[in-house]
């Protein structure tokens, strides 16, 4: 297998100073002070793709990426409609949660032993064959433990994303502050699209199922995911190549790596704040009669956590890794208490802000968290590692949305917005003892480095 070229990475130029924008050149003229700033705004990202063939990857990732926000709203449509039962649907989709666990960590592990294209395109074409089975089933009647057969194999899908941040990994590879800031611009992109696959992908899902057919949502995330995936595995000029088999080292146990069993806590806590979130918003705008609003709500949660991940991307990373992430949980775990504020006013005018502002420090937390996970794990198995922190944050979903949902039914109003506060809360604690098990100074330590 064609491997790509180990020489020098691509670097950008030098950037701006710790946590800000590059500066403005002197002898400027004062009109175009408005240009100038947002030109220095889009300047990282635009270093980011100087290499051929990232801008090829990155919209190719995008496309692979979209069902991750449409399968299993696809697929709970299309069972509850068909076979009229809530329940199986949920059932189905739980077991699919429980095998991705399971099977993604083992995937992104022969990913890193024999690279990107060699694995993912068998991986997710297995992945499409099981989602056309689950319709095929769905269609024609078929015994409902077929259903949780066919979903549960659908998690052989490649973690995309993962393997995008690996790329820019090697990409910008090293310890220079250019490289790391350049990592950390990737880092912040990625997790944008992530948030825009989130906010696109349900909504997207349920026009297709409601207005087509009930198995219209699950055959067009299959499209996109399989054309997605072949055409990032096409682009081999980018792909990282594989590391060498280092014996025993390999059969290791990433969880042994120090500061990584903490970090992983610290996602499934995060991950806890998400599923909450989602299913409080839902059972308070059932409250109060605007159930179908819920979507367009939690909406802007997406788009606040999006368009402050593109911003904090621009920015120049300030301190060690640690220290930042411990920082920005802490934020959130703050603005979390937001929703929890407006939600007394019994208003979704008043909630929508409020999910939007908290929203705000969630990017930020991942993207930090994200640049730890690389810090971390060796390099020859990042997906590996990636893929764990996303295994993380799944389970801590599904503990949110039950928490969540037991303090919307048995305390109702808005107690149920003190789960994710307390969540974010537990988050920030955890960020705190990763920090130091990192090596890394707290929030409140000083840092060696200093804003330019």
């Amino acid at each position: 297998m064609p491997k790509s070229s180990t020489g020098p990475a691509p670097v950008p130029p030098p950037a701006a100073g710790c946590g800000e924008p590059a500066a403005t050149p002197r002898g400027r003229p004062a009109g175009q002070g408005g240009r100038t700033a947002r030109t220095r705004w889009f300047t990282p990202y635009a270093r980011l793709f100087a290499p051929p063939g990232t801008r090829a990857f990155a919209l190719a990732g995008l496309l692979a990426r979209m069902p991750m926000g449409m399968l299993g709203i696809s697929a709970v449509i299309m069972i509850a409609t068909t076979r009229g039962s809530y329940a199986l649907a949920g059932a189905v989709t739980a077991t699919g949660l429980v095998a991705t666990a399971l099977l993604a960590p083992l995937v992104a592990r022969l990913v890193d032993r024999h690279g990107q294209a060699r694995i993912a395109v068998p991986a997710v074409c297995l992945s499409a064959a099981a989602s056309l089975t689950l319709v095929l089933c769905v269609r024609h009647d078929a015994p409902d433990w077929t259903l949780f057969a066919a979903y549960a194999a659908g998690s052989t899908a490649p973690n995309t994303g993962g393997m995008a941040r690996a790329r820019w990994a090697h990409l910008y590879r090293g310890s220079s502050p250019e490289a790391e800031a350049a990592r950390h611009t990737a880092n912040s992109f990625e997790q944008a699209l992530d948030e825009l696959c989130f906010m696109l992908g349900p909504v997207l899902a349920t026009f297709l199922c409601v207005s087509l057919f009930p198995e219209a949502g699950t055959l067009t995330a299959t499209v996109l995911l399989l054309g997605g995936t072949l055409l990032f595995a096409a682009q081999r000029r980018t792909e990282p190549p594989v590391a060498p088999h280092d014996g025993p080292a390999r059969a290791t146990t990433l969880l042994r790596t120090p500061g990584l069993p903490r970090l992983l806590a610290a996602f499934l806590a995060t991950g806890a704040v998400f599923g909450a979130l989602e299913v409080v918003t839902v059972a308070y705008a059932d409250g109060l009669g605007h159930k179908g609003a819920a979507g367009a709500v939690l909406a802007l949660q997406a788009l606040g956590s999006g368009a402050a991940g593109l911003a904090f991307g621009a920015l120049r990373p300030a301190g060690s890794p640690g220290r930042r992430f411990a920082v920005c949980v802490g934020a959130m775990a703050v603005l979390m208490t937001l929703p929890l504020i407006a939600s007394t006013a019994g208003s979704l005018l008043v909630l929508a802000p409020a999910l939007l502002a908290a929203g705000m420090a969630t990017a930020p937390a991942m993207v930090t968290g994200t640049t730890l996970v690389q810090r971390l794990t060796p390099p020859g198995r990042l997906n590996e590692g990636m893929t764990l922190a996303v295994t993380a944050l799944l389970g801590g979903i599904a503990a949110g949305s039950a928490a969540g949902g037991w303090a919307a039914e048995h305390l109702g109003g808005s107690w149920g917005y003190t789960v994710p506060p307390v969540a974010a809360a537990l988050a920030a604690a955890v960020a705190l003892t990763t920090a130091a098990a990192t090596g890394t100074p707290g929030p409140r330590a000083r840092t060696p480095g200093k804003r330019r």
